[in-house]
């Protein structure tokens, strides 16, 4: 399979798995990749991702010139259809940890930009080169990366078409960390981990009201803030949370 999906206890792992291709997504990695995330979110098991590319010289160089990008050309073809390989319109509230490696160009980067938090080798590099080829980023950068960073610096990524360092894109704000590159499975699995470690409930509120509540007036959004927030409060996670911190305080000697 090209695209691989593997457990660890409460950790998933999604491989693009197609190393001699520089991982490039054929139409059937699109509808791969959208199953692998919609069984991720459906499996009440699995409390974190890690998404990586196989090898070490790409992460993901984004469609294939052979394939996608000339059936999308064509118009025989709606670029809609990626949408759950993109992660647009799933209610997917699962962290997710991206590891890249190499080069992460286009629609890789798109899909990077659909998780949570990034960890890049400081040899890896990104472009989002649309504009060359005469079209545009739409896998939901457009709407995705003005609003995870500041407004110049996604706009510099997206009209330029030049390629950034690992380091650069550290200091824009779209990468959380950089480390050598035989590191950047260990540190991502360590984090998918830790999250998972964590109170499902919470963690999934967390990111719902990240992704659901920037856009909304402040009042509605203090609204559905209060309403996550209560949903969490009266949770079994919470209970058995707050019934630990009891037992905790309770065993401590008393001065």
């Amino acid at each position: 399979m090209a695209i691989e999906l593997s457990r660890d206890g409460a950790v998933a792992t999604v491989t693009i798995n197609r190393p001699d291709k520089l991982n490039a997504l054929s139409l059937q990695m699109y509808d791969d990749l959208g199953a692998a995330f919609a069984e991720i979110r459906d499996d009440a098991d699995i409390r974190a991702v890690v998404l990586t590319g196989a090898g070490d010289k790409a992460f993901c160089v984004g469609a294939d010139l052979t394939e996608s990008i000339p059936a999308l050309a064509s118009g025989r073809f709606d670029i809609s259809a990626w949408d759950p390989a993109h992660l647009k319109n799933m209610n997917f509230y699962k962290p997710i940890v991206c590891a890249v490696r190499g080069l992460c160009l286009g629609g890789g980067f798109e899909i990077m930009l659909a998780t949570d938090i990034r960890i890049a080798a400081d040899d890896a590099q990104f472009q989002l080169p649309e504009p060359m080829h005469g079209f545009v980023p739409a896998g939901g950068t457009l709407v995705r990366l003005v609003r995870q960073i500041g407004y110049a610096h996604a706009m510099e990524i997206m009209l330029t078409a030049r390629r950034f360092s690992a380091r650069e894109l550290e200091m824009r704000g779209v990468v959380n960390q950089v480390v050598a590159p035989g590191d950047v499975a260990a540190v991502a699995h360590e984090t998918a981990a830790r999250i998972a470690s964590l109170s499902p409930t919470a963690v999934q509120t967390i990111k719902e009201a990240a992704l659901t509540l920037q856009d909304l007036p402040w009042a509605e959004a203090f609204a559905r803030e209060a309403a996550l927030g209560q949903k969490t409060f009266t949770s079994d996670d919470a209970k058995k949370g707050l019934a630990a911190f009891a037992a905790r305080a309770a065993a401590k000697p008393k001065d």
